[in-house]
């Protein structure tokens, strides 16, 4: 796959992120801070410029789409786009739309597609489960008057391996070249905070949860988006067609940062409820930065950890997890 191919596959992820017109200055700017990111990867696109182009409509959807001649390259923009889309839950009618168009425009396989959004499905559904869809009277994030925080139910040490094993999955599911194994991340984020939550007496909704994750500066949709584009830049993703594209190339990149993101977020949810939900966004924002460095160094210690999982996992697993099964 040239620069070109790649370009125009993030260009069709980018149209997804924006295809339902709802996404907030917060994190637009985060997208367009992970473009400039990207755009330092040894032979990538001028990704920020990219941003600029697929937002001033320099760069048409059809042009993007028609610049994929190979079946699997056809295949994958696809899947990338649903899967933004999913980031952040339930597809909207506008990004329903949004993937109707694309579907024609890339003339796919119908066979690969139903495939694939079952597996999409599933893992969205994993989403939904992962916590209660609402829980009355569930405080949210840093709400003022929040109540004392109750003892735990679970030990520090307990809760820190519970942290970690989340931590070296995620780590692992960014070694595998499936889609459906970086749209398992944000769900398994979820369990965790949930589940640290419930150890402190505290059960709030996943729309709380994903607040707090936003209030923290990690962004869903941004979150996806950088999982993909290093996956496709380093060449890991490509399971379409039964093949791979290139060479592992920045995996590794993006495996630490899944591993010490999910690890950064679940020490700051430790502290976050033994406070009493408290910490204000300012607060939250900058002890997860705070947490985040030291998190990145302890990627290298759990290597072997995180290659290990990563021979382990299968979608089966991965959703018995979220499940708690």
């Amino acid at each position: 796959m040239n620069s070109e191919q790649q370009k125009s596959i993030l260009a069709i992820a980018l149209y997804a992120a924006f295809a339902d017109g709802a996404k907030d200055d917060r994190e637009r700017e985060q997208i367009r801070q992970l473009a400039a990111s990207l755009a330092n990867e040894n032979g990538a696109p001028d990704l920020a410029r990219l941003y600029q182009d697929v937002l001033l409509k320099r760069i048409s959807l059809d042009v993007a789409a028609a610049m994929l001649q190979d079946p699997g390259e056809r295949q994958l923009a696809y899947e990338m786009a649903v899967c933004v889309c999913d980031a952040d839950g339930r597809q909207s009618e506008a990004e329903r739309r949004f993937l109707d168009e694309l579907k024609a425009l890339l003339k796919l396989d119908m066979g690969q597609v139903a495939t694939f959004e079952r597996e999409a499905d599933a893992i969205v559904d994993l989403g939904e489960a992962a916590a209660p869809a609402r829980v009355i009277g569930a405080a949210a994030v840093a709400s003022p008057g929040a109540v004392v925080a109750a003892q735990p139910n679970a030990t520090e040490a307990e809760l820190d391996k519970s942290i970690l094993n989340y931590a070296l999955m995620n780590g692992g599911l960014e070694l595998l070249p499936q889609s459906w194994a970086s749209m398992a991340i944000i769900p398994l984020q979820i369990k965790m905070v949930y589940g640290i939550g419930k150890a402190h007496g505290v059960s709030l909704d996943q729309g709380h949860i994903k607040e707090f994750i936003a209030a923290a500066g990690v962004g869903l949709t941004s979150q996806y988006l950088e999982q993909f584009g290093r996956k496709l830049l380093g060449g890991l993703l490509g399971r379409a067609a039964g093949k791979t594209f290139g060479k592992a190339g920045s995996a590794a990149t993006g495996m630490a940062l899944s591993f010490a993101t999910t690890y950064a977020l679940g020490q700051l949810a430790k502290r976050y409820y033994a406070s009493g939900r408290t910490m204000n966004t300012t607060m939250l924002k900058d002890t997860f930065q705070n947490l985040l460095g030291p998190a990145k160094e302890m990627q290298t210690q759990y290597l072997p950890q995180i290659q290990q999982q990563a021979g382990t996992l299968d979608m089966g697993r991965v959703m018995a997890m979220v499940r708690g099964v």
